[in-house]
């Protein structure tokens, strides 16, 4: 490593900023530019240092074989319900992108309606934004090259399965909401961008415009802006009957909101008020006979249903449907006038029945400890469809009917694996401060508590997002290879309601990375492994937890893996999404905010001489949603300090984003240089 070393030795400059009093240097601030030679130049040599370490594990190939092996199979989504028809995303096995399919019969493939693999000849234009109008007779799809959150609208007629001509630019994270007669759909857009970046700047100033079909975009109505406020987002919903819209006005990415409501086919009538403030989140889950029913956690911390009377002289008074159950409310659907509720329970899911009234029906019992990962239903259809998994049950597909009061399996995938050989357990563990904090731990039948285990941690612990129960290839093929995988539920999520989520954010969020740490002082304690052997795992939000745990204990572990990473907890909010978190990480330019966020940031709290273990920073060239310059800053900052002869690396994906929509084959080779790191690190004899 010593040559390796040397090469690494990425260029300073003297740039430094004051952040009320304080200097703070920022000698990589170059590495930010991406269109620059100089960078283009450094990424290069990185990668290929990344590639000549990774080629020299002698199994490299056995490893890309069991991984393709394990991935052969076919996969599919839960099925759509429009019109007389099931439309579901389905996958052969290795096909870049998944194809949509119509049939008659969920159980049945049926005919192809759209191949997104036809789209580019690499696989990397993927299909994001879906919309079916009312009638089921046109499709709104949204196209996304290399990853990025920006979409490009197509609109296909699902007669003749051709596009009707009708373009739409400048969008991202919109809907789209079709009028009741199928003519046209309201959107979210952007104004068009300035300046073609590599990684494009963020676009401010939402707008809600009507498009008609058939007409150029440039005709498009505007519905609403609001030029005082560039940075809140807006979107218009409607009821499935399409008869109320509804205009959520939000900013960040914290459970808050405004609502407001109007006939749909009143587009000039002034809007009515649900929630004009944001200091409570809703969310309208459906309306029956006028009667909105709205998902709150106003005064709920695990969340409640409750209902309000629409009317065009304004909303009725506020009634509890289902209160706050002391369990984290997850979602709700209503469907053949029932409300159907996903509950957490120590971090998995149940699924359980009311009524319009709010009395509860029963429980829907699921096949072992998991998840529910998407509720597919119509309001008045007798059914509706889940995908269901594990982290030892592959995603299945299952139907509810309502006569005969049964959940049956119509899809459950086959694949070369000797599931019944392994297990899932979940175990608590107590934090730095008490706090006790549930872990998912999957691991072969029978092994020794001894120590001798490679184990992979991983974690992520924000944004509300729950660590419950799911599948992946990457836990088989590790698992299979004598591995432990184990998943820390820290706070930051909601397993345990808002105040788990509260508590690890803001000046909160050191609560996180304690989380973190005792998990893997758990694994370490119990001799499931050794710190020689512990490696964590951790993407985007969970790149910030692996790159401040290992800033904060780089002793504890044998590995660190920091993926698609926020790491520069001062200047984030400068680029692109990054504005929409501060509500969840607080903002350098606020001086009390300032003190927290530069105590934990990783790229501040790289310390010189420090002999750090075995890092790999895995990033993407156009991730226009973490930039990746911070892993590129953190990284040569890192290089920089280390005092050891332990590997630290980056691998930056060319032509991908933050992770949505990558093809099947960069997820293949990714994993296989992620199994090529780990076994030439905490797998090594």
């Amino acid at each position: 490593m010593k040559d390796l070393k040397a090469r690494h030795v990425s260029k300073r400059e003297l740039v430094i900023d004051d952040y009320h009093g304080l200097k703070v240097a920022d000698p990589y601030r170059w590495l930010e530019d991406d269109t620059s030679p100089e960078v283009q130049k450094w990424m290069e040599e990185q990668n290929r240092d990344f590639q000549n370490f990774a080629s020299t594990y002698p199994k490299r190939d056995e490893v890309k074989n069991r991984i393709t092996k394990l991935w052969t199979y076919p996969k599919a989504g839960v099925p759509r319900i429009e019109g007389d028809y099931y439309y579901t995303w389905r996958n052969d096995g290795l096909q870049n992108q998944s194809v949509l399919y119509r049939s008659k019969d969920p159980k049945e493939k049926g005919e192809v309606i759209l191949d997104p693999n036809t789209f580019s000849d690499d696989g990397t234009v993927a299909v994001l934004t879906q919309s079916y109008s009312h009638a089921g007779k046109y499709l709104g799809y949204g196209r996304s090259k290399s990853g990025s959150d920006w979409e490009t609208i197509y609109v296909m007629d699902l007669e003749s399965k051709k596009d009707t001509g009708d373009v739409l630019h400048h969008m991202k994270f919109s809907g789209l909401t079709w009028l009741p007669d199928d003519s046209g759909f309201f959107y979210t857009r952007f104004p068009e961008p300035k300046a073609d970046l590599a990684v494009a700047k963020d676009a401010r100033n939402a707008m809600v415009y009507l498009h008609l079909l058939g007409t150029d975009q440039k005709e498009d109505k505007l519905i609403y802006k609001d030029d005082e406020h560039p940075d809140w987002d807006s979107n218009l919903y409607s009821d499935e009957e399409g008869k109320w819209a509804f205009l959520r006005i939000s900013f960040g990415t914290l459970f808050k909101n405004k609502l407001f409501y109007r006939p749909l086919n009143k587009i000039d009538s002034p809007w009515l008020t649900i929630s004009d403030t944001f200091e409570e989140g809703y969310r309208v889950i459906g309306v029956v006979d006028d009667t909105a029913y709205i998902f709150t956690q106003k005064e709920a911390p695990f969340g409640k249903l409750m209902s309000i009377k629409l009317s065009e002289g304004g909303p009725g008074q506020w009634n509890t449907v289902i209160p706050d159950k002391g369990e984290m409310m997850e979602s709700a659907r209503i469907v053949n006038n029932e409300i159907i509720c996903t509950f957490l329970h120590h971090a998995s899911h149940q699924l359980k029945r009311f009524d319009l009234s709010g009395k509860e029906l029963g429980i829907i019992d699921l096949p072992t400890v998991g998840s529910i990962f998407d509720l597919s239903c119509k309001q008045d259809s007798k059914e509706f469809l889940i995908q269901f998994s594990s982290y030892l049950y592959p995603a299945a597909i299952m139907r509810y009917c309502f006569t005969s009061k049964k959940l049956e399996t119509i899809y459950s995938p086959e694949i070369d694996f000797k599931f019944d050989d392994y297990e899932t357990i979940q175990e608590f563990y107590n934090s730095k401060d008490g706090t006790k904090v549930p872990m998912f731990i999957t691991r072969k039948k029978g092994i020794k508590k001894d120590g001798s285990h490679p184990t992979l941690l991983y974690g992520y612990g924000g944004y509300n997002i729950n660590m419950t129960p799911g599948f992946s290839i990457r836990t088989l093929a590790w698992i299979e290879r004598g591995g432990i995988y184990a998943v820390a539920c820290i706070r930051g999520g909601a397993e345990y309601g808002e105040a788990w989520h509260r508590a690890g954010m803001l000046e909160s969020k050191q609560n996180c990375f304690d989380d973190f740490i005792a998990a893997g002082e758990y694994l370490i304690s119990e001799k499931y492994t050794a710190k020689e052997r512990l490696a964590i795992i951790g993407g985007s939000n969970g790149g910030l937890l692996t790159g401040a745990c290992v800033t904060q204990r780089p002793d504890l572990f044998g590995a660190v893996i920091i993926a698609v990473p926020v790491l520069d907890m001062l200047r984030y909010h400068h680029f692109t999404a990054g504005r929409y978190w501060t509500g969840e990480f607080g903002c350098a330019d606020d001086p009390e905010q300032f003190k927290f966020l530069y105590k934990y940031s990783p790229l501040h709290n790289v310390k010189m001489s420090t002999v750090y273990p075995p890092i790999l920073v895995m990033t993407a060239d156009t991730d226009d949603r973490v930039v990746p310059s911070q892993a590129r800053k953190f990284t040569a900052t890192i290089q920089a300090a280390d005092g050891g002869e332990n590997p630290i690396l980056i691998r930056i994906e060319k032509s991908a984003g933050h992770g949505h929509g990558k093809p099947i084959s960069k997820m293949i080779a990714e994993m296989t240089d992620l199994f090529s790191f780990l076994s030439l690190t905490i797998c090594k004899a």
